[in-house]
């Protein structure tokens, strides 16, 4: 009973430690002076190194869901609706999701490390001593260059992921590229694509606050370094489930379903 206390509180603190941090990040996102140099680096960092990883898993993503829908599409005599599904697929779910949890393994952890490593060679007290605002250079900057960046990546992605279920569509079958782009898009509609481009937002802020959060207050030397990018993963990932279930339902709620 005592070790579940333990945990809760261990919970609680936590969760009010990030909630902290997170209000942090408001104050000082508001105030001048703004980074703009480190945040234009951070974004390419962010988002056009992350490009190559979130785009081959977005075609294989939409290749392998083409392959698996289309025997079941066949029994049921409707495999001229595979374009619809595998479209809406995408777009509204798989596509999201599948890539901030491939945005949090790569940036989160990355950013995790990086900023525990400085925080455990005292370059981030240094950075204080010297009259530099770390907290505004280092995690303001990498927290609005990921909630930029993976929206952007998102679409890339789910780009690619239709191309790549066009191909999957192909190699069984004999459908136009024209033919196809008319399908997806008689089919995808505004409330399809907002609800889904907007959690994106969220999913990249979770990724860098929780990321930031874990590596600015890294402890316990090169041992805490590696806790920290892990549990930046972990824990920003389970964020992204968390956001897109309450997205769900208030779409749902909302009649955008």
């Amino acid at each position: 009973m005592k070790g579940k206390e333990l945990k809760s509180e261990a919970f609680l603190n936590e969760t009010g430690a990030i909630s902290r941090f997170t209000g942090w990040f408001f104050h000082e996102f508001l105030r001048p002076r703004f980074e703009l140099r480190e945040f234009l680096r951070q974004c390419f960092l962010v988002g056009y190194k992350s490009l190559p990883l979130i785009g081959l898993t977005g075609f294989i993503m939409g290749l392998v869901l083409t392959m698996q829908l289309r025997p079941t599409l066949v029994a049921y005599g409707v495999e001229a609706r595979l374009p619809d599904m595998v479209s809406l697929s995408i777009i509204r779910e798989i596509g999201p999701v599948i890539t901030a949890l491939i945005f949090a393994g790569k940036i989160g952890s990355s950013i995790g490390a990086e900023l525990g490593s400085m925080r455990v060679t005292e370059q981030i007290d240094a950075m204080e001593v010297s009259g530099t605002n770390p907290y505004k250079y280092l995690v303001v900057t990498r927290v609005l260059a990921t909630t930029l960046m993976l929206p952007i990546l998102t679409i890339l992605s789910d780009a690619i992921g239709l191309y790549g279920g066009f191909l999957g569509i192909n190699i069984r079958g004999v459908m136009s590229l024209d033919l196809y782009i008319n399908e997806v898009l008689n089919t995808v509609v505004f409330s399809d694509v907002v609800p889904a481009t907007i959690k994106t937002f969220f999913f990249g802020f979770a990724v860098g606050i929780i990321g930031c959060y874990k590596g600015y207050n890294s402890k316990k030397g090169t041992e805490g370094v590696g806790r920290s990018a892990n549990s930046a993963v972990v824990l920003s990932s389970l964020l992204i489930f968390i956001i897109d279930l309450v997205v769900v339902q208030i779409t749902d709620l909302l009649g955008l379903n």
